[in-house]
């Protein structure tokens, strides 16, 4: 009782940012002891750490607690089709340090190697006391990765050795924390479950437009893995193509489709992956992908609704930030264009985690395991 009350009080803290012990014993229904002895134990734990007071009223002052930044570190290791990133995240979600590797292919070896190698630096780099502190690393890779040789340009054969790789076992060789392993599209969902500032949203749909879509859901305030782990594998939707014949959805609205365009007008494509931040000039072919792409995303926001009844469908990827708000933009003004009698659209919003919500997302695994309850199962009280 002692851990789950402990996770109630994390979990809202994570929610909301700070509270008092007296706002924690309204929001949980837990005793004001209860709740005072809770928190004292969590900031012995230097799990939290205290603000300044609140004055002005009358009585002694509030002290709002907070998480501690430098209470727990959590690694990711997010495992690409075009490269590969491990990042260090504190207890609040802050980046404190990402490298990565880029490559044509996912090849097991080297990126095993590099994994070694990144966990080695980032951690040599840090106090003992921080080290101490690593509550485990996270996976996120996409399942099943032997059956991509065709689209990725990757030999056969190379591509055949994740069929009988153990990846958790090889990470889990490497050092001695916590090892878990997600989906990188369902990890990407969860990083903006638990770090996104979509605080109030309880059930959504998400889409990451990387060099493949996919997604994730979020179902009364809890990631929804499914019993496959591949429970919002929506790059697999039916849609129809540019030319009306039916496609899937990772055909139409994946970054590779963009990049086949940009290689066929003989440009260097190699920006897309390599500066997401800014893809540099481009003009109607982007222009031709952002509209055949968000059609083709609304109709799957329209499919997904009508199994569930989303509040919000949130669209985030490997892009510029202004190339994702256009999309957002025109899957927003393509689902008007649906017959939507008998359906509740939910609200379509940009996702606020950004290029590495899946290494985030994969940092978050043992951060969601270790300390937190279902997201969002307390929802703001005003």
């Amino acid at each position: 009782m002692r851990e789950h009350n402990e996770r109630v009080v994390l979990s809202l803290l994570r929610q909301h940012g700070s509270l008092a012990k007296t706002a924690i014993a309204r929001m949980t229904g837990l005793s004001a002891q209860t709740s005072s002895i809770i928190m004292r134990m969590l900031e012995a734990d230097e799990l939290l750490t205290r603000e300044e007071p609140l004055r002005g009223r009358i009585g002694q002052p509030l002290i709002p607690m907070s998480l501690n930044p430098e209470g727990a570190f959590f690694l990711g290791l997010k495992i690409g089709r075009r490269s590969a990133h491990l990042v260090l995240i504190d207890f609040v979600g802050n980046i404190r340090s990402l490298l990565h590797i880029s490559y044509d292919y996912p090849a097991p070896e080297p990126i095993f190697a590099f994994a070694e190698e990144a966990i080695d630096d980032m951690t040599k780099d840090l106090t003992e006391r921080q080290r101490d502190r690593i509550a485990g690393i996270g996976i996120a890779a996409p399942f099943e990765l032997w059956k991509w040789a065709d689209t990725l340009g990757g030999p056969q054969e190379v591509m055949d050795q994740w069929r009988d790789c153990d990846i958790r076992a090889r990470i889990e060789a490497l050092c001695p924390y916590p090892v878990y392993l997600q989906n990188d599209m369902t990890a990407a969902c969860g990083a903006e479950l638990v770090f996104g500032k979509t605080k109030d949203i309880s059930d959504f749909v998400y889409f990451y437009i990387g060099s493949f879509i996919g997604g994730g859901i979020v179902i009364s305030g809890n990631l929804y893995p499914g019993r496959s782990g591949n429970a919002g594998a929506l790059g697999s939707m039916p849609v129809p193509g540019p030319d009306g014949a039916p496609r899937q959805l990772i055909d139409v609205a994946s970054i590779t489709a963009l990049e086949k365009v940009v290689a066929s007008l003989g440009r260097d494509p190699s920006p897309l992956w390599a500066s997401p931040e800014d893809w540099g000039p481009m003009g109607g072919e982007l222009d031709a992908w952002i509209n055949q792409a968000s059609k083709a995303i609304a109709q799957a926001v329209v499919a997904a609704s009508s199994v569930v009844d989303f509040e919000a469908a949130i669209i985030d990827g490997w892009m510029p930030a202004d190339v994702r708000a256009r999309i957002v933009a025109a899957v927003r003004l393509h689902v008007g264009t649906f017959d939507l009698e008998g359906l509740q659209l939910p609200a379509i919003f940009e996702g606020t985690v950004g290029i590495h919500a899946r290494a985030i997302g994969a940092a978050s695994l043992p951060l969601a395991d270790r300390f937190l309850i279902g997201q969002k199962i307390y929802r703001k009280v005003d």
